[in-house]
């Protein structure tokens, strides 16, 4: 059994982390093809308008295997120039898979997100965490740093000043406190987690496809693009919106004030 288990509700993907007798560690040596080839099914399917990551069990991901680790095998093997091409064959390929997703991401933390773990439920554009969630980037507690590309997405996300303080003290912080830092969108009740996520990404479905698609190229161009490239760039785009029948079908639906029925044409 691969690690990602896939449901389908509508327009919207579910992916769960799917090794909770391992508080779903990664990665795996095949972890990286997985995540590739799952994001690039659903960036080819144009029916799909968001995608749910959450992790089944007790844990989001508790990250790297310790126990590969300590016994320097499959990812951690051999020299460090075989290790530095197996992380970005394998680790790099995650994150990068996950962060070029052409529709919205949400990520529904439901447990303990440490390492990689809290690297890949960040990458989403949304985060919704269970009151039981926690995050951490604990590599120097193990002598490493961040594999994953968490040097450049952590400081975006909580600020400079409170991302070292994660990663210099190696200390984990709960899902209140990285509600307050900006690291997610909101908290729920545990037993609340999935239906609330499911709600946004159903909110987030309702709207037109190509506009959705392009909107969040944009959002994403816009963390390090100057302010001029990106009103070149959303002029082009926006005058590729006007042409959609999508359009027109919004623009009545307000003047009619009805919901917009959408066919991502």
């Amino acid at each position: 059994m691969g690690l990602i288990a896939e449901d389908r509700q509508g327009d919207i993907l579910i992916w769960t982390l799917n090794r909770e007798a391992r508080l779903n560690a990664l990665p795996d040596m095949t972890d990286g093809d997985e995540f590739a080839n799952a994001c690039a099914r659903a960036n080819a399917d144009p029916s799909v308008k968001c995608v749910v990551l959450t992790g089944a069990g007790r844990a989001f991901s508790a990250g790297g295997d310790l126990t590969a680790m300590r016994d320097k095998r499959d990812l951690f093997e051999g020299s460090g120039a075989e290790i530095r091409v197996r992380y970005r064959r394998i680790v790099h390929r995650i994150v990068r898979s996950l962060y070029d997703l052409e529709m919205p991401l949400v990520s529904a933390v439901n447990g303990p997100a440490m390492g990689l773990g809290c690297g890949i439920a960040t990458t989403a554009d949304i985060r919704i965490a269970s009151d039981r969630a926690s995050f951490g980037v604990p590599f120097l507690k193990l002598g490493i740093i961040p594999g994953d590309g968490g040097a450049w997405r952590l400081p975006r996300d909580v600020g400079y000043a409170r991302a070292a303080e994660m990663l210099f003290t190696g200390r984990s912080i709960d899902a209140e406190t990285a509600e307050r830092w900006g690291l997610v969108n909101r908290v729920v009740p545990h037993e609340r987690l999935m239906q609330e996520t499911l709600t946004t990404a159903a909110q987030i479905a309702a709207q037109p496809s190509q506009a959705l698609r392009m909107a969040k190229t944009l959002m994403r161009q816009g963390r390090d693009q100057t302010f001029e490239q990106i009103l070149e760039l959303s002029a082009a785009m926006q005058a590729i919106a006007h042409m959609t029948e999508d359009h027109q079908e919004g623009v009545a639906a307000v003047l009619e004030k009805r919901p917009g029925d959408f066919s991502g044409r």
